[in-house]
């Protein structure tokens, strides 16, 4: 499912205009980015959680040239999804 069909079912669920759901959307999207630029934790109880980690910088090698490298250090979101979501995806 994209962003246009999201907001297709949305629209139908709610009974919103087109023009009110994709504005929702859009603005809870840009509040759980927001939120993790500025460090904070959004979390959906029976959903899941979504923050920013930081991860180390690597070294490694280009295997055709076998030249080493460092990748630096960087911020990356990342998506924990709860026990209740896992559980009703395998049902």
């Amino acid at each position: 499912m994209n962003k246009a069909e999201f907001v297709n079912q949305l629209m139908q669920k709610t009974g919103m205009a087109k023009k009110e759901a994709q504005n929702a959307v859009d603005v809870a999207l840009t509040m759980i980015v927001d939120a993790n630029r500025g460090g904070k934790k959004v979390a959906f109880a029976g959903f899941g959680t979504f923050e920013v980690r930081k991860v180390k910088s690597m070294q490694r090698y280009n295997p055709r040239t076998g030249q080493r490298f460092t990748v630096p250090a960087k911020t990356v979101p990342k998506f924990r999804a709860s026990k209740t979501f896992k559980q009703k995806v395998q049902d």
